[in-house]
């Protein structure tokens, strides 16, 4: 038996391939901000951030001053963005690590900047126009106003400006084509009053692989680089999956037919069969909608899932699967033998999204890496580039950190 109840088992070769296969999309001298957010999409963003930087990407895309902070202190010395807003406690350490913000309000402007010129520093920002995502940003009839104060705050550094693409199937979008009509107009704008600094970003995975034009000179994606895509599109195929995830049976039970099965009796077998226990639940990450309705891999074969996901194990019927045995390899996201699950399958019969899923695996689910050894993409060039905090060389020397992190 392994010592494991969970594992997501990440490679790491794929997540090289899927990089290169962005850039092929995004063109010659885009840059890329990968978006690590929510620990990489529940992919460990510390061992997934470091290899990406062997991989030649150019900055990193958190959710929170604290995933920010978190891989400063790992090593990592590339441009990082909180792609959402900050609140005001967390501006002094964002500005004392140089962790990139973004703008949406001239109130947000002008405290960053006395902040910045009180601890003598200056703030690299970028500009969030809202052009229909409708949560964060400054409406487009106000971009040029906090562009202007910008320009004239001595101690803010325009880093970029982007905009959020609000529709699941990027360019395919008569909205996205609208929001980036939008923006098209507040650049051409800002460009007549040479307000412009920085990188010029709005492409997400969805637009990357849609064909949004422009790309502009920078893009941000961040699912697609862990092999999934949003709404079955159909550069999917083109993508490799980063992620199995597998745990073991950890107990055995033949049962007549009629025995109830988990709470409150959800499932009664139908026959006499045999019943795997697996120390995995929702805690873990498998959603709670599965009981009754998921399925795993048990020796090659589907075993369904039977009665409720609860919050450390589910139970499965293996009557049909010949030498289930204590100890097996069970593949809940993955493939075994001919058989195969992908998290988009899990998310179609949780009646949820695949970020969903991958999000919500539990600190008790174990990371490990594999692959990652023998690199073939080449650092990318940017054709404007923005000041680095690091050196050229300086994220090669970052190691992965221990599996368990």
């Amino acid at each position: 038996m392994d010592a494991y109840r969970v594992k997501a088992e990440i490679n790491l070769d794929a997540l090289e391939h899927n990089l290169r296969e962005i850039r092929l999309t995004a063109g010659s001298g885009v840059r890329v901000i990968l978006v690590v957010k929510a620990d990489a999409y529940g992919h460990g963003a510390k061992a997934i951030a470091n290899h990406a930087l062997r991989c030649g990407i150019d900055a990193l895309g958190v959710g929170t001053s604290a995933e920010a902070l978190e891989l400063r202190e790992s090593g990592v010395r590339v441009p990082i963005l909180v792609l959402g807003t900050i609140i005001d406690s967390e501006a002094a350490d964002c500005l004392r690590h140089s962790v990139h913000i973004v703008l949406h309000s001239t109130d947000r402007a002008a405290m960053i900047q006395s902040l910045a010129r009180s601890m003598g520093v200056r703030a690299k920002v970028h500009l969030n126009v809202d052009t229909g995502m409708g949560r964060l940003g400054v409406p487009p009839a106000r971009a040029l106003e906090l562009l202007r104060l910008v320009r004239s705050s001595p101690n803010l550094d325009l880093a970029g400006v982007m905009t959020h693409v609000s529709a699941s199937d990027g360019a395919l979008s008569a909205s996205t084509r609208e929001q980036a009509r939008l923006f098209e107009g507040v650049l051409r704008e800002a460009r007549a009053e040479h307000l412009l600094r920085g990188w010029i970003h709005m492409a997400n995975s969805a637009s990357i692989f849609t064909g949004l034009k422009p790309l502009y000179d920078t893009v941000r994606p961040g699912i697609s680089a862990y092999g999934i895509l949003p709404g079955d599109l159909a550069a999917a195929q083109r993508l490799q999956p980063i992620l199995s995830l597998r745990t073991q049976i950890v107990f055995l039970k033949d049962v007549p037919a009629g025995t109830p099965i988990g709470y409150s009796s959800t499932w009664r077998a139908p026959r006499a069969t045999r019943i795997a226990t697996l120390p995995i639940g929702y805690h873990d990450g498998l959603p709670w909608a599965l009981g009754n309705v998921g399925e795993v891999l048990v020796r090659g074969l589907r075993a369904p899932i039977v009665g409720r996901v609860s919050m450390d194990y589910i139970t499965v019927d293996v009557g049909h699967v010949p030498g289930a045995s204590v100890g097996d390899c069970v593949t809940v996201i993955g493939e075994d033998g001919a058989e195969s699950i992908s998290v988009e399958d899990l998310a179609r019969q949780a009646g949820t999204i695949p970020y969903e899923i991958t999000c919500s695996f539990g600190r008790r689910v174990q990371r490990l890496y594999v692959g990652g050894e023998d690199l073939t993409i080449p650092s990318q060039r940017d054709p404007r580039p923005l000041e680095r905090e690091r050196s050229p060389k300086a994220s090669f020397r970052v190691p992965l950190p221990p599996p368990t992190s």
